[in-house]
Formats: C-alpha cells, structure tokens, sequence
C-alpha cells in the first residue's frame, strides 16, 4: 500500500490515518514520535536540532530552498539541544524533526499550536520553494522549517519543542453555506439558533464577563515563558487583568496583547474539525486567533466538552480600536474527516481546554 492510501475518502486525515501514513513513509520523523504527538486531525511538530536567527521574514519562492535563503539571511545559528531563549521583536527559522514525502493526492496546512497562540508567539510553517506559509502542496517531499517571532514574551525552548501542528486534507473537504446550515440543523455548532453562516459560523466575543473578568492583557518587559513548562508561571507576573466596568466594552491598545474568549460555545461534531480563520480587516484593524485548529469533539458533550468557548487572541494593529460585547470577530469553517478518529479531543491527556470559558494557556496558574 502507497503512503497515504489508507483512506478512500476526501477529508481531514484523522490519528489512525497519520499513523498509516507514517508507517508508509509519507512523514518521517527524525526520531520516534512523542506519546501524545498525534493529536485527533493532526500531528504536532518538533523543533529540530538548529534554529537561525535571520535579518527578515521570507519565503523561498518556486526555485528555492530554505537552507539557501537562511544561508542568505542567516544572522547566527543556534543550538536548540541545551534550550535556547528567543527574544520578542527578533525572526528565527528553526529545522523541524518531521519530513514529508507526500503522495500526490494530499496536501496540507499548518497552525500554531493553541498554547502557542496564547503566548503571542507568531509561528509559521515553511516549506521548500514555498509561495505560502502554513501550506503544504500535494505531493511536496522534503524538509519542513518553523519561522518563529515571539511578540510579547520571551521564550525558552528545545529541541523536541512543539510549538507547530499540521493537518493533511485529501480534496475539497470544507463545507460549503448550505451544508452548514445543514450540519447545525442536526448537531447545533454554537449555541445560537440562527448564526451567521457567511464565510464560516460566526463567532463574537464576549464583553459581559467571567466572573468579573473581561479578559487579560500581556505585560511588557516580563520574564521567560518555557514552553515545555506548563503550570509553572504566575498570572500576575505576565498578565494584566481586565475586571468588568458594566460597558460590555474594551478599547485595544495599538501593538498590545489580549486574550478575550467567545460568546458562544462551540461544538465540533466526531466527523468534523474546525478552523477559526482571519477577520475581515475592513471590519476593523485588528487580528483575532492566532491558533486556528479545533479538532473533533471540540467542546462536544460526547467528548466532556458540552460546549466549549473559543478563546480569541487578540492583538490591535495601528490604532485604538473599540470592542464591543457581542462584536462579530471572526468565523469558524468546518471540514469533513475521511473517516471518525478513534480518540476525540477531551478524551486523551493532552486535551488541555476541553469544556473552557476564558482560559489563560497551560503555561500559567
């Protein structure tokens, strides 16, 4: 059997099918993968051996690699085995333990992983003679690169550090406006009768409160976060946080860090995942979720979840910008699974936000 024959239907690749797919040889993992690497619809990726501070963000274009670029651009290298700090403000690419030998019906897309996103940390997935980030071609074999920018904190990490995951999709699997409201009509997606179905289900966020609680703002000039550390960093040494005023309002600050949550509950059906994708930048100019990937039994009751909020991470761009309770901020597309993984999320123990309201990553207590 070919790497990736395993499955016979369009879709999103679930952990049974990754598995086949690495037995066949379409990914080839540097070393053996961790316990808990595969996740439902997708599989996290390692930091490798190297990473190289370099002058600017890139991408290779359809001749180059990215060794040659980062040779190009390459400011140092440094050796990630001990554990390496990587400063806000500065762009490093970072090998990746996993290689690809696609087949050439299957592609993929890459996210930062949601402890990732809520740190502020910018993540992006690069492949050689790449014209996108995060995107996959069908068929691309070859070495995968991790461009890194942490925005607000600094952080540690190592080799073996996951900050990335991808998902491998064979054909067209999203769902279109009517199979939408179809799906909804028979396993409701988010807790609202009648949700805006345009693009994607929409999601807005929530300004009424969590027990007396908005959100949180990053603090500027902090300590480290260690990756790999969950549990282990104090709120209060990172984080502002935003009591409720009675406004149901919250005026970004330019060039600051938010982590607001939803007000809606969202569910991903057994047979589905989800992604939450940009804002429409007319809308406003700001960035809402940065980590994208809601894997199936996300929030759903047959998973422990019984709804779960969709944390946003929230970052203005060049102006003040008000935020208003029950504002429209992003929209959540669903794609259909080849086939049910065997283990939803919140059933395993690497589930770290099954059934959350506004929640902090694993990082902080």
């Amino acid at each position: 059997m070919g790497a990736g024959q395993n499955t016979r239907t369009d879709g999103i690749l679930p952990a049974q099918a990754i598995t086949a797919l690495t037995e066949a040889g379409g990914i080839r993992p540097a070393s053996p993968y961790a316990a808990d690497q595969i996740q439902p619809a997708s599989l996290d990726l390692r930091l490798g051996e190297r990473a190289y501070r370099v002058r600017t963000s890139f991408l290779p274009g359809g001749s180059r690699t990215v060794a040659a670029c980062v040779e190009r651009l390459s400011l140092h290298a440094i050796d990630l085995r001990p554990g390496a700090v990587l400063e806000t403000g500065c762009v490093y690419i970072a090998e990746l333990q996993e290689h690809l030998a696609l087949p050439r019906d299957l592609a993929a897309s890459a996210n930062p992983k949601s402890s990732t996103g809520r740190i502020d940390v910018f993540t992006r997935v690069i492949t050689d003679r790449a014209e996108a980030f995060d995107q996959v071609e069908p068929g691309y074999t070859g070495p995968l690169y991790a461009e890194i920018s942490p925005r607000t904190f600094p952080v540690l990490v190592r080799t073996g550090s996951r900050l990335s995951q991808i998902r491998f999709r064979r054909g067209q699997p999203r769902l279109n406006e009517a199979e939408l409201a179809a799906l909804h009509a028979r396993t409701p997606l988010v807790n609202v009768a009648m949700p805006s179905l345009q693009g994607g289900v929409a999601v807005s966020v929530d300004l009424s409160g969590f027990d007396g609680l908005i959100g949180y703002r990053a603090k500027r000039h902090t300590g480290l976060v260690d990756v790999d550390a969950p549990g282990r960093h104090g709120i209060d040494a990172f984080w502002e946080r935003l009591p409720s005023d009675g406004s149901a309002s919250l005026i970004l600050d330019p060039g600051q860090f938010y982590i607001l949550a939803s007000k809606e509950a969202v569910q991903v059906p057994p047979d589905h995942a989800a992604e939450m994708v940009p804002f429409d930048p007319l809308v406003g100019e700001f960035r809402v979720h940065y980590a994208g990937f809601f894997d199936p039994g996300f929030g759903h009751a047959g998973a422990g979840g019984a709804g779960s909020r969709a944390v946003l991470e929230v970052r203005s761009r060049d102006v003040p910008f008000l935020l208003e309770d029950g504002q429209i901020v992003g929209r959540l597309v669903y794609e259909r699974m080849s086939e049910e993984p065997g283990t939803l999320y919140g059933a395993g123990a690497g589930s770290n936000y099954q059934a959350q309201g506004l929640k902090l990553s694993k990082h902080f207590v």
